[in-house]
C-alpha cells in the first residue's frame, strides 16, 4: 500500500447540512496517510464551529479562513497553497466519496505511471435519488478533454510532481483546470474500480443546472481559453452538447 500523503481540498461556504457526510467520508478512506485542507469562505452558518470541532478531533484536519467570501476558485488556490501532499484531489462541502477511492486511485497511478487520474461517480438528487452513473473513458488526452470534461473533480486527483495551476475566476472553473493539467501531463487515466467511488449531489439551484450558462461558458473557453478557432469551436460545442445528454442519460462517456 502506498505511503505517500494526499492533501484533500475541500472549500467550504455555508455547508452545515451537508459537511458531517463530506468530512466524515474523507477520514473514513482506507489510504489513511492524509490532510484535510478545509477553506471556511466566509461561511454565516455553523459550519466554521463544524470545522474547528473536527480539527479537534483529528490532527489530519486543517481548517484555513478565508478573510471574505471571494468563491471556490480562491478557496481551491488558498488550500492549494497550504497543500503538503505527494497527490492533491479535491471535495465539495456537498459530495462525499467511497471509503477505497484515494487507495484505489493510488495504486492505479503508481502501477500506470499516470500523473492524473479520476474515476466514475453517481449523480444523486437533494432527495437521495440516484441520478445518473457517468463513466467516463479509460483515459483521455487534451483533444478528448474539448470535447467534455471527463474529470469530476471530486474524483480528480494529481501528481504534485506535474506541478500546481491556479483554479481561474471563471465559468467552469474545474473544467479549464482540468484541461490545463492534462494538458501538461499529456493524458489522465481513469482508477479501475468495480463501482463508481463518489457521489456528486445535483442542487436544484447550482449554477450548472442553468444550461444556456453553461453553453456560454463553454464557448468562452473554446475561444478565450484554448485559443481554438470560430470552425474548430463549433465543432467542439457540437461534441460537448451530445456529452452533456450522455452524462445526464447515464451511459459511458
Amino acid at each position: 500500500m502506498s505511503n505517500d500523503l494526499v492533501s484533500v481540498i475541500m472549500p467550504v461556504y455555508n455547508a452545515e447540512g451537508w459537511l458531517p457526510r463530506a468530512i466524515n467520508s474523507v477520514l473514513a478512506q482506507s489510504h489513511s496517510r492524509l490532510e484535510l485542507i478545509a477553506i471556511d469562505d466566509g461561511s454565516s452558518d455553523r459550519s466554521p464551529g463544524m470545522l474547528d470541532a473536527y480539527a479537534t478531533f483529528d490532527a489530519r484536519v486543517r481548517v484555513l479562513r478565508q478573510p471574505r467570501n471571494g468563491g471556490v476558485a480562491a478557496a481551491r488556490n488558498a488550500g492549494i497553497a497550504a497543500a503538503r501532499g505527494d497527490y492533491v484531489s479535491f471535495l465539495d462541502a456537498d459530495d462525499w466519496w467511497h471509503p477505497a477511492k484515494l487507495e484505489h486511485q493510488l495504486a492505479g497511478m503508481l502501477a500506470s505511471r499516470a500523473l492524473i487520474s479520476y474515476a466514475s461517480y453517481w449523480r444523486v438528487a437533494e432527495d437521495g435519488r440516484v441520478l445518473s452513473k457517468v463513466t467516463p473513458p479509460l483515459q483521455v488526452n487534451w483533444q478528448d478533454m474539448l470535447a467534455s470534461n471527463f474529470i469530476g473533480n471530486l474524483t480528480g486527483m494529481y501528481a504534485r510532481s506535474l506541478g500546481d495551476v491556479p483554479f481561474q475566476r471563471i465559468g467552469h472553473e474545474d473544467y479549464v483546470f482540468w484541461l490545463e493539467q492534462v494538458r501538461r501531463a499529456g493524458k489522465a487515466v481513469r482508477v479501475a474500480s468495480p463501482e463508481p467511488l463518489a457521489w456528486y449531489l445535483v442542487r436544484e439551484r447550482s449554477l450548472s443546472a442553468n444550461k444556456l450558462r453553461a453553453a456560454s461558458w463553454q464557448w468562452d473557453i473554446y475561444r478565450s481559453v484554448a485559443k481554438l478557432g470560430w470552425m474548430h469551436s463549433a465543432y467542439c460545442m457540437a461534441r460537448y452538447a451530445r456529452h452533456a445528454v450522455i452524462k445526464r442519460r447515464g451511459t459511458s462517456v
